[in-house]
């Protein structure tokens, strides 16, 4: 993932430049939402992971506000049912499958999801990644699938603020991605107030700023070209740049842990002894790594992972997502010349891997998968 820090309008959630990112496979990480309009119900509610929370934030309702706004401007007939149902009260119930607040884009899942969600509940056209990004900026690219560019924007009004895609997720077949979780535990700084203060004092973050379109520029070309050692190079370069200006906060902001910068020199260590760039990492606002490598480097560089940061004991689900044939004599013809990693292993400092893929974006379930009952309850307190 490419992103820079910052934004230049909170209120409107737009970006102080434009950033590109990578949609993960929703088989791996997911966020599942359903949305359910009744005369019946007696007020909007909504639940999260089990748990009822306040839906007067201000930033689902600017979701749900905005969705209305456009949905009642598209309905000429008001005996449609879609119109109808714009008057009635709404019951939201969504899950993760992830951790939420730990750097993981939980919230640019989750607003995602909610703004498809309703766009189908309200038989809404057209594009709506402009509407996400009123829930969570980075949610805007998460409504799209594959590589995605979110165009930062002119107008002051942020109508032109709005992602695209670059490429589906099926243009780079070879691609894979590991998910180091360092720590599940919700961040000590959250993403938008370590936005907010990073703005306002990092001198970093200017020069960052004005390097911005030629990046886009080159990691887009990258992409197009399926070119992995540019494409590697920029995106750790830039996750490097990111942090640096959380530490040129003041006071300074740290997301990374000793284990986060550990992975850091195992990567580096790794692309050294093969004499190529072979894996890039990012980090987001959070100590959680996510890697990119092709799929021939994946059982190589995981059996390194299990060596420098092994679980106390054997876990069956260390390593989650569509591991059949990866786990299959995972540390057959895997050795590698360990002089060139001179650390010793970190044990028990990984929570779990996660192994995925580019994914598609948000996509419509089968009814019996819904997160409500017939009564608009969560099925889990029915």
């Amino acid at each position: 993932m490419f992103c820079s820090r910052g934004k230049s309008d909170e209120a409107l959630l737009l970006p102080a430049n434009s950033s590109v990112s990578v949609t993960l496979h929703q088989d791996q990480l997911q966020a599942q939402t359903t949305v359910a309009a009744s005369h019946h119900f007696e007020k909007d509610r909504i639940w999260l992971n089990g748990q009822e929370q306040c839906i007067n934030n201000p930033r689902i309702q600017n979701v749900i506000r905005e969705i209305k706004r456009r949905a009642r401007k598209q309905k000429t007939d008001s005996r449609d049912i879609a119109a109808e149902r714009l008057n009635w009260k709404i019951h939201i119930c969504s899950k993760n499958n992830f951790p939420t607040a730990a750097g993981l884009a939980s919230s640019a899942a989750g607003y995602a999801c909610l703004v498809y969600a309703l766009k189908c509940l309200y038989k809404l056209e057209g594009d709506v990644s402009a509407i996400a990004r009123c829930g969570s900026g980075s949610a805007c690219r998460s409504v799209h699938g594959g590589f995605v560019v979110w165009d930062k924007g002119q107008r002051l009004d942020g109508s032109d603020s709005m992602a695209r895609q670059i490429q589906p997720h099926t243009h780079w077949p070879d691609l894979r991605v590991l998910i180091l979780v360092v720590n599940e535990q919700k961040k000590h700084t959250g993403s938008t107030e370590g936005m907010q203060v990073t703005m306002a004092t990092s001198q970093l973050l200017k020069e960052r700023i004005r390097s911005v379109p030629d990046k886009i520029e080159q990691i887009t070309q990258a992409i197009h070209d399926r070119d992995f050692k540019t494409f590697a190079e920029i995106t750790m370069k830039d996750s490097n740049q990111m942090h640096a200006c959380c530490l040129d906060t003041y006071p300074p902001i740290s997301y990374l842990t000793d284990v986060s910068r550990r992975i850091i020199h195992l990567v580096h260590c790794f692309n050294k002894h093969r004499q190529e760039t072979t894996v890039a990492y990012t980090f987001d606002a959070g100590p959680n790594a996510c890697l990119f490598l092709l799929k021939k480097d994946v059982k190589k560089f995981l059996h390194l992972v299990k060596r420098f940061f092994p679980p106390k004991t054997e876990e069956q689900d260390f390593i989650r997502g569509n591991t059949k044939q990866l786990m299959e004599n995972l540390s057959n013809d895997c050795e590698e010349d360990l002089s060139y990693f001179p650390f010793d292993p970190m044990e028990d400092s990984l929570r779990y891997i996660i192994y995925t893929t580019p994914g598609p974006g948000p996509q419509e379930l089968p009814s019996d998968q819904s997160l409500l009952g017939e009564d608009g309850l969560p099925k889990s307190l029915s």
